[in-house]
């Protein structure tokens, strides 16, 4: 055989190993988790820990704690529903691919949140739901699902020791944004109480003719 077919038949072999590899559906989903790729799926059935979902023709694993960002009563309600995946392990001599929408979700929860705090306006007021306690201050729910911190000097206009003192998980409070910060909100309710004023003092400036400026006026009550 001449060189020139040797060549060419070891450049078809070459070809035919690289689109084998190519074809070998457990590369495609190994390169699918080193880039982190974002899948549709479908869950096509429920098992004792999770789900099945199909990748390019390989049964992959979702774990129930993989599914959602919470604890998820009912598994079944699951079966047949659409959502996004990434491979988190791949391991073909042990025939096992695991799936994961947790951190997606976790993505897409940030970026929402992200959104909602890009369009806080300083000196909103709002109505907010105590959320936890904390010696330094109190962690307020707001309506748009939002959190932010009354610190214990920004309760009120009188001095408090400590937050429990006065407030209780539950209660719902007003409370108006100061400043955000880092994605963090910080909420007075101190700058929503009326200011007392001081009583003034009246002072009475005795008229200008009760006023004696003689020297017999001013010598007159003393007994030599």
């Amino acid at each position: 055989m001449s060189e020139e077919l040797l060549q060419e038949e070891a450049q078809t072999m070459a070809d035919f190993e690289e689109h084998f590899d190519d074809a070998n559906p457990w590369n495609l989903v190994k390169s699918y988790m080193e880039n982190k790729t974002v899948l549709p799926v479908k869950v096509e059935g429920i098992v004792n820990g999770g789900a099945i979902a199909m990748v390019e023709g390989i049964r992959g694993f979702i774990p129930a704690s993989k599914l959602s960002l919470s604890y998820i009563e009912d598994l079944e309600s699951y079966l047949l529903k659409d959502i996004e995946v990434r491979v988190i392990d791949a391991d073909q001599a042990e025939n096992r691919l695991v799936l994961s929408a947790r951190e997606i979700l976790k993505e897409k929860e940030k970026k929402e949140r992200e959104d909602r705090i890009a369009n806080v306006k300083i000196g909103t007021v709002l109505i907010g739901t105590v959320e936890t306690l904390q010696n330094y201050g109190a962690f307020i729910r707001l309506p748009d699902g939002l959190s932010g911190l009354v610190h214990v000097s920004q309760i009120s206009q009188k001095r408090i020791k400590l937050p429990k003192d006065v407030l209780s998980v539950g209660d719902e409070v007003n409370v108006k944004i100061i400043g955000v910060k880092d994605g963090k909100i910080s909420l007075s309710m101190k700058a929503l109480e009326e200011v007392k004023e001081e009583p003034v003092e009246k002072v009475v400036i005795p008229k200008s003719e009760n006023i004696g400026t003689s020297l017999g006026d001013l010598f007159k009550d003393i007994q030599l």
